[in-house]
């Protein structure tokens, strides 16, 4: 364990998710305190149950909607009164989806695809402009780290998915793909508040997929395939870290060369 966000905490939404978790251990063994800001209590808790007690006292589990303007307040004035110390950053990696999600493109119905992008690309830019108008008013610099995806940056690989139920369908490419670019926007208008945004495109994370997709997207990528959700953490930990004052407005693509 290092002490570089000695004192700083931030704000990781959908902490309790497979990517989530491990973005909380990565703040936690990096000396920092974590809010998991997720609407998933159970498995946040759980979480928290399984990390040494040690680290209790730097955790807070605060039950959030991300599409939701007062329980985004209410959060933030939450996380303010547990942790004395300034909010320094937010890791939007929540994923709000709705039960219909991810069909193939001619099954997808329009209600569906806008309320996708309202739900996931809306509440990341929710999340991140109440945050830093928080920064703003305070007079403080923080940073914001978004995680977007692969298929945010090629077109999807269609013919990984053949001989199985797998597909990606048209919201998910689209509002990952907006992502980047809401990093890039957000970081051109605030770099002189002294907020940085940064955004992780991580490759194909493994989650006990079809073995003839695991197969198929190996071929594709360079010595490991699909990612375990731990393979990002050192990626996260440059950008959470001080050392990295002067990185604003990147996307850093983490996925084996699969994107190549």
């Amino acid at each position: 364990m290092n002490d570089i966000l000695k004192n700083k905490t931030i704000i990781v939404t959908g902490g309790a998710g497979l990517i989530g978790s491990e973005i909380v251990k990565t703040v936690l063994f990096s000396g920092g305190n974590v809010i998991i800001a997720d609407n998933n209590i159970e498995s946040a808790n759980n979480l928290v149950s399984s990390l040494p007690k040690e680290h209790n006292r730097h955790l807070l589990v605060v039950n959030t909607d991300i599409t939701n303007k007062e329980s985004i307040s209410k959060m933030i004035n939450t996380a303010i009164n547990h942790f004395p110390n300034d909010l320094y950053g937010l890791v939007n990696n929540a994923y709000p989806k709705t039960h219909d999600f991810n069909k193939p493109f001619f099954e997808v119905e329009y209600e569906t695809f806008c309320k996708n992008l309202n739900m996931h690309l809306g509440g990341y830019f929710l999340m991140s402009q109440m945050f830093s108008k928080h920064l703003i008013q305070n007079k403080l610099n923080g940073l914001i780290l978004n995680i977007s995806s692969i298929y945010g940056v090629i077109a999807p690989k269609f013919s990984i998915y053949e001989g199985t139920k797998l597909t990606t369908g048209p919201e998910y490419p689209c509002i990952k793909s907006a992502i980047i670019h809401l990093t890039k926007y957000m970081a051109q208008l605030l770099k002189k508040n002294g907020i940085r945004i940064n955004c992780i495109s991580p490759g194909g994370i493994f989650a006990n997929q079809p073995e003839s997709f695991l197969k198929a997207y190996h071929e594709e990528s360079g010595l490991k395939g699909m990612l375990n959700p731990d393979d990002i953490n050192s990626t996260i930990a440059y950008l959470l870290n001080p050392a990295s004052a002067f990185v604003t407005g990147q996307n850093i693509v983490v996925d084996d060369g699969f994107g190549l």
